[in-house]
């Protein structure tokens, strides 16, 4: 039975594997985590006379390079005549130069957010009238390519060798402690140690061409690699290196020195240090992910990072050991097999564990969703959906695996033929040589009839004293006895290699065991899609920024009259006034967008699309063409986050530039704008 078991399980885990890689690849390397909520002027915008520079708005803080903004006229020629700046907030421009002649221009931008992760793109305003471009838009985003894959890929493999290093060296400390000693453990603690250590290097060579140009001729360059150095992933990256000598220094002592030491009191001080010790390694190289992704910005950084390095400890502790259990179950020695108060100390430390998870995973997803209605509309939201089933599933097969612990620690221990090692046996018989030297095989011969108890033969004549021709002297054995210790030790070795397939084959023949090592085969499985698609959430925009990005979207379609067939005007401007709960969406209203008396709706909405109150929110239109206005308007409160004004005036048609000013708090105030074609 167990020869069949084994090309099922190795057929199990490749397809495993394949469908994970096959997930990596479909979800595509790494969106962006920031995006753009505002742009100057907006995309597709048409504006009247060249503007003196093109500025951007992202949802967060991102880091920018020389490049980072280019603006290129309808032949493709830069006409940005500096380096982009941070002028405002989350606000990035790039001067123009002036009088530029009319045409379509387009604006290409390639930042890192704070998050780390890249964010590309284009789009295209027009000075005077749209015209012909022989600039492309597409393939903008440097992820797209063999880099940005091997770099998600490289991701993917750096969280996998944490898990099954910290994972499986807790196993063994807590759980296991007998199976420091065990080969198949230790090879897995170690290609863990040396999987996150290679990804980790192959990460920090690709960052530069993946926040670049893409090129796999620039992962080499040692230039790009000294600006990595300066950022805030690549100090992360060289502290991750730091932190896995540690490691390495943790390993070599619980593999070494730990499972030599004999003195139970000795190796029970050795245990705690060596807990204390792991953790604290493993909190760090934890936090070397915490502080430079996702959990950095945004909402509450401050509580995230640890919830985020809670989470994944939680994860290491869970998958890794339940990695661990699985080589040991499959792997293990006839000699030194998995106990069942192992596999309940490990059921312990995985229910702890999932229940860690529940709590600091509610609090991510509602950190990163913001609202119910992300979990089905952003692409964050369904992964995260499928990875709550994932759980789920993986949490039931534990369940299972639960019931055949507590069978196998009532079974009783079956009666194992004790297995002899080869030298013992040989020490066994080179004894009973020796007794019959003393004379005590003399009674044997004496029974056989060979001779006299005193060792006499019954040919025993004048040369008796001497040895026995063909009999070799205690001082100088015969070549005879010499092969018969060589047979008598290979016999030996073989007795012992059956011995040991005997005892294995009655451990394995226990239903109990059998049906607890397909259980934790089935974990194990789910464990890596799970894992896969906890990668590809990593590097999938948040839904917080996705629905920020929709309404940014939505307001680049108005940002010229949007007149539907009633003629009303839309307008929609995000807004962060950079105080606590400073961010939104203000929605302006105009009906019928014409010359003339026109009735004017405000609407202020948190991103995830609530209505709440402001204490201050106010309205000017600008002719500048026509060096008309400010128009100011004070709308009146009508209900939660509404104010409408009737009798607005707007004197002539053109393009209108229409300024709201918010204020959020007594001192936190900002003014968008926006350009609309009204009458």
């Amino acid at each position: 039975m167990t020869q069949t078991i084994a090309p099922r399980v190795r057929t199990l885990v490749l397809l495993l594997l394949a469908a994970a890689c096959a997930l990596l690849a479909g979800a595509g390397p790494a969106s962006a985590h920031a995006a753009v909520t505002g742009s100057d002027p907006g995309q597709g915008a048409v504006v009247d006379k060249a503007p003196a520079r093109i500025s951007l708005t992202f949802s967060e803080q991102v880091a920018l390079s020389d490049d980072s903004l280019r603006v290129l006229d309808p032949e493709g020629k830069r006409v940005d005549t500096a380096k982009p700046a941070n002028v405002s907030g989350t606000t990035y421009a790039v001067p123009l130069h002036s009088g530029l002649p009319d045409g379509t221009y387009t604006v290409a931008y390639q930042v890192v957010s704070a998050d780390s992760h890249p964010v590309a793109g284009a789009y295209t305003f027009s000075i005077g009238a749209p015209s012909k471009t022989s600039v492309s838009v597409s393939g903008q985003s440097t992820d797209d390519g063999v880099v940005g894959w091997l770099y998600g890929f490289g991701r993917y493999v750096s969280y996998a060798g944490f898990i099954v290093m910290a994972g499986g060296a807790a196993f063994v400390l807590t759980c296991w402690q007998r199976g420091s000693g065990v080969r198949p453990v230790q090879r897995y603690v170690v290609s863990g140690w040396v999987a996150l250590t290679a990804a980790t290097l192959a990460l920090l060579l690709l960052r530069g061409s993946f926040t670049g140009s893409g090129k796999v001729a620039d992962v080499f360059d040692l230039s790009l690699l000294g600006q990595v150095l300066q950022t805030k992933t690549g100090a992360a990256l060289v502290s991750r290196l730091l932190l896995l000598a540690a490691a390495a220094l943790f390993i070599a002592v619980l593999f070494g020195a730990y499972d030599k030491r004999e003195d139970a009191e000795e190796k029970r001080d050795l245990t705690f240090g060596l807990a204390i010790g792991g953790v604290v390694v493993a909190a760090g190289l934890v936090a070397s992910w915490a502080m430079s992704e996702h959990a950095s910005v945004g909402l509450q950084a401050g509580i995230a990072m640890p919830v985020d390095v809670l989470h994944l400890l939680a994860v290491a502790a869970w998958l890794g050991g339940l990695g661990a259990l699985l080589v040991a179950l499959y792997r293990a020695p006839a000699q030194t097999p998995v106990d069942a108060p192992a596999v309940r100390r490990f059921s312990q430390v995985a229910f702890g564990s999932v229940l860690a998870l529940i709590a600091t995973g509610t609090y991510q997803s509602w950190r990163q969703l913001g609202s119910w209605s992300a979990f089905t509309d952003t692409r964050y939201g369904q992964l995260l959906l499928a990875k709550i089933a994932l759980v789920v599933v993986l949490v039931g097969v534990a369940c299972i695996s639960r019931r055949w612990t507590g069978r196998l620690a009532e079974t009783a221990s079956v009666e194992v033929p004790e297995v002899r090692e080869p030298e013992v046996r040989e020490k066994e018989r080179v004894g009973a040589r020796a007794d019959g030297a003393d004379g005590t095989g003399d009674v044997e011969a004496a029974a056989a009839g060979n001779g006299d108890a005193s060792g006499k033969g019954s040919g025993e004549g004048e040369g008796g004293d001497e040895a026995a021709p063909g009999r070799a002297t205690d001082e100088q054995p015969g070549p005879d006895e010499a092969a018969d210790t060589e047979r008598a030790a290979q016999l030996a070795r073989q007795q012992a290699a059956r011995d040991a397939a005997q005892r294995k084959r009655i451990r394995d023949a226990d239903p109990n065991r059998f049906g607890l090592r397909r259980s934790v085969l089935a974990e194990a499985g789910i464990a890596v899609v799970l894992l896969a698609v906890t990668t590809v959430l990593t590097q999938t925009e948040p839904g917080r920024t996705e629905q920020e990005a929709k309404a940014a979207t939505s307001s680049s379609a108005s940002a010229s009259a949007d007149t539907g067939a009633s003629g009303a005007l839309t307008l929609n401007m995000p807004f962060d006034t950079g105080g606590e709960d400073g961010k939104g969406i203000v929605t302006i209203d105009l009906d019928p967008a014409r010359v003339g008396d026109n009735e004017m709706h405000v609407y202020v909405e948190r991103p995830n699309g609530r209505a709440f109150d402001i204490p201050e929110v106010k309205v000017e239109f600008t002719l500048k063409a026509k060096d008309i206005g400010p128009l100011p308007v004070v709308p009146d409160h009508l209900a939660t986050g509404h104010w409408s004004a009737n009798g607005v005036q707007i004197p002539m048609a053109g393009d209108w530039q229409v300024d709201v000013t918010v204020r959020t708090s007594d001192i936190d105030e900002v003014t968008v704008s926006k350009n609309a074609q009204i009458g």
